[in-house]
């Protein structure tokens, strides 16, 4: 199983690091850090992380897309967008934590779907696009092969959750319990809202 992060300038760190150290302990994957033009990317709070530019994903991959200060100027950007909605098209699942629902919400993917965000930033994501059914109260929400998770550490919630949903409840504890982290397996309970 192949997973792509897509990185871009300013990422929130949690946002990826976070599902990485979850995703990471499926058997057989392979993790891969892209980004537009390849090279060194920068995280909101300075972490630097070597990518490689994108030129297409392996068949049955996950693409995931963190948000973060980075996403206010990339939905403005045509050529992310266009990349972004070609990687989505060709991924069999499209994961996104925080803002990064932002970005899939500009590019058209998420029309007429069900889909959540940062709660903090929700009134901008949700002006985006009306054409999504933005839902505030939820950790993480599931449309078909699109995950969308709430604010920051909600995408580990929301790994756990797609390990769960892959791979049965059991693997997405086991996991849980090794990392010794408290998963809040409820998508629907968000005390944040």
């Amino acid at each position: 199983m192949d997973i792509y992060f897509l990185l871009f300038e300013d990422f929130e760190t949690l946002d990826v690091f976070g599902p990485v150290e979850i995703l990471s302990r499926i058997e057989k994957v392979k993790l891969h850090y892209i980004s537009l033009s390849g090279g060194m990317i920068k995280s909101k709070q300075g972490f630097y992380t070597q990518t490689e530019s994108i030129t297409g994903i392996a068949p049955n991959s996950i693409v995931v897309v963190p948000g973060g200060q980075g996403t206010r100027s990339l939905v403005s950007n045509e050529l992310f967008i266009k990349t972004l909605r070609n990687l989505c098209d060709r991924a069999e699942n499209v994961l996104s934590i925080c803002t990064g629902s932002a970005l899939l919400a500009k590019s058209g993917v998420l029309d007429k779907r069900n889909a959540t965000s940062n709660k903090k930033a929700f009134d901008w994501v949700r002006s985006i696009s009306q054409n999504v059914n933005w839902i505030k109260k939820a950790r993480w929400v599931v449309d078909e092969k699109y995950y969308t998770s709430s604010g920051v550490s909600a995408g580990m919630d929301m790994s756990l959750g797609f390990i769960s949903d892959l791979f049965g409840i059991e693997k997405a504890k086991q996991i849980a319990f090794d990392i010794e982290y408290f998963w809040n397996s409820n998508k629907e309970c968000d005390v944040f809202e």
